[in-house]
């Protein structure tokens, strides 16, 4: 392999974790977030009722004379 094209491998290798490293830092460093919803916001709404149906299940059928 060539010395030359070894060293230029390593320096692209480089700059890929130099890139990575930042993206990294930037999480870490606890920014405000983005725009949108906030975390958790949906479990302020009262749960949905199961639907009442007008059809009588086989259990009711069973217990009617």
């Amino acid at each position: 392999m060539d010395l030359a094209k070894a060293l230029a491998e390593l320096r692209e290798q480089r700059a890929n974790l130099d890139q990575a490293i930042l993206s990294l830092e930037r999480l870490a460093s606890g920014r405000p977030r983005g725009r949108g919803r906030p975390p958790g916001r949906t479990n302020d709404r009262p749960k949905k009722r199961p639907a009442i149906s007008s059809v009588p299940s086989s259990e009711d059928r069973a217990k009617q004379p």
